[in-house]
């Protein structure tokens, strides 16, 4: 268990999925946990889904009371949170911000160049411990920062240490991927009731097949190709499939969305 306060600037979903994570995961208590958000219903939840976290409307309450800080807001809000929060923070508290885009050097140009600062990328499965996340350490952070928040991103998922120019790649990949995942899972569902399955169980089947691959690529540590090819009978069933995704341009367009994603948080970096 740490012994840290984490203070979380903003209270939305990723917010709490993290800090449920790290309280389920037994690296922290619901006491060391601080939240801040200027809605009663964020504020709400967060306390719900974190018993005997502290939350409170105002920024520099929690800035004042943790020694990790989570910038937990959206990319646009953030020039506006920094400055409320600049004589708050210093160099012995650590600043470790989720907000997709948002640069290390955007934020010590606000916080000060001497700030210690750690870049996240999470993503919402930390909610039940399955999270694919990376992160990139900034020039004052020092080694005992990186473990702590690798220790941290690890108890709910697992986390990759990776330059910062990466984590745009990051976001459209990993970041964004959940919805990506969701939409796949909703087809298969689809598919399976048109063919003619009650919807209960072909949504059940889809989430059990997409799971059961993912852990079976994990498991093995065989490439996704791999695996592709030992379900695919010459002239079977799983090649007519195949082959109605790549006439519908399916690769293509999963391909597109990671970038696509990418760039938004590219464009969202040079605000």
């Amino acid at each position: 268990m740490i012994s840290e306060k984490i203070g979380f600037i903003g209270a939305g979903q990723m917010a709490r999925a993290l800090a449920r994570g790290i309280v389920q995961a037994g690296l922290a208590e619901g006491r060391q946990l601080w939240a801040c958000d200027p809605a009663a219903e964020a504020r709400d939840q967060f306390q719900q889904m974190v018993d005997g976290a502290q939350v409170t409307e105002q920024n520099v309450q929690v800035a004042q009371a943790a020694d990790l800080l989570v910038l937990a807001v959206k990319p646009q809000q953030m020039h506006e949170v920094l400055a409320g929060l600049v004589d708050q923070v210093t160099s012995r508290k650590l600043v470790v911000s989720i907000a997709a885009g948002v640069r290390l050097a955007q934020l010590a140009d606000q916080l000060g160049q001497d700030v210690r600062l750690v870049r996240v990328m999470p993503n919402t499965p930390c909610l039940v411990g399955q999270s694919a996340s990376a992160y990139a350490v900034g020039d004052r952070a020092t080694d005992t920062d990186a473990a702590l928040v690798d220790q941290l991103l690890s108890a709910v998922g697992r986390a990759y240490r990776v330059d910062e120019s990466l984590l745009d790649a990051v976001t459209g990949l990993s970041g964004s991927g959940p919805a990506f995942v969701s939409v796949f899972i909703e087809a298969l569902s689809e598919g399976g009731v048109r063919m003619g399955l009650p919807p209960e169980i072909a949504s059940a089947l889809a989430v059990q097949t997409v799971l059961g691959t993912a852990d079976l690529i994990r498991t093995t540590g065989e490439q996704p190709a791999v695996i592709r090819e030992r379900v695919s009978s010459p002239g079977g069933t799983t090649i007519a499939g195949l082959e109605a995704l790549e006439a519908h341009g399916f690769r293509a367009a999963v391909i597109a969305a990671v970038e696509a994603a990418t760039r938004r948080s590219m464009e969202l970096g040079d605000r």
